[in-house]
């Protein structure tokens, strides 16, 4: 009997999660359109709906981003009127970013999105919660 192909594409980590990525973020597309957000700029609200106002180290410490990637969505956030972005009154190293009341406000209707994609998904809650804790271990195990 042949050992199993160790490079065959259906045994790769990297080729389902990168697959599994993009499938479900174009799920969620749709579903944020009405929103005005892209999904990018959805993490970032996200992180500010849970805490506001938090520096953009914070955020992009949070969201496993770089400056480099996460400037451009906090501008179009702020062009669009959902954040203020200003230093720091406590670190004036550091730049602040806020929810505007339109930011904040727009999270009722960023409430609907999860029960939308369960729903787009068809899969029990009890398994998306499984997959999404199994690739939260996998993250901390990633991320050196």
């Amino acid at each position: 009997m042949a050992s199993p192909d160790v490079l065959a594409l259906d045994r790769q980590v990297c080729f389902a999660l990168a697959a599994a990525s993009r499938s479900v973020i174009a799920l969620y597309r749709p579903v944020l359109q009405p929103l005005g957000l892209t999904h990018p700029q959805y993490l970032v609200m996200l992180a500010l709906w849970e805490r506001s106002p938090r520096t953009v180290t914070d955020i992009g410490a949070t969201l496993l981003l770089e400056p480099a990637t996460l400037s451009p969505l906090l501008k179009r956030l702020e062009a669009a009127g959902l954040v203020t972005r200003a230093r720091s009154t406590s670190d004036e190293r550091a730049l602040a970013v806020q929810l505007t009341p339109a930011g904040a406000a727009l999270r009722s209707e960023a409430e609907k999105v999860p029960g939308q994609i369960v729903e787009r998904l068809g899969m029990p809650v009890a398994d998306l919660e499984r997959i999404r804790d199994d690739l939260t271990k996998l993250i901390a195990a990633a991320t050196v």
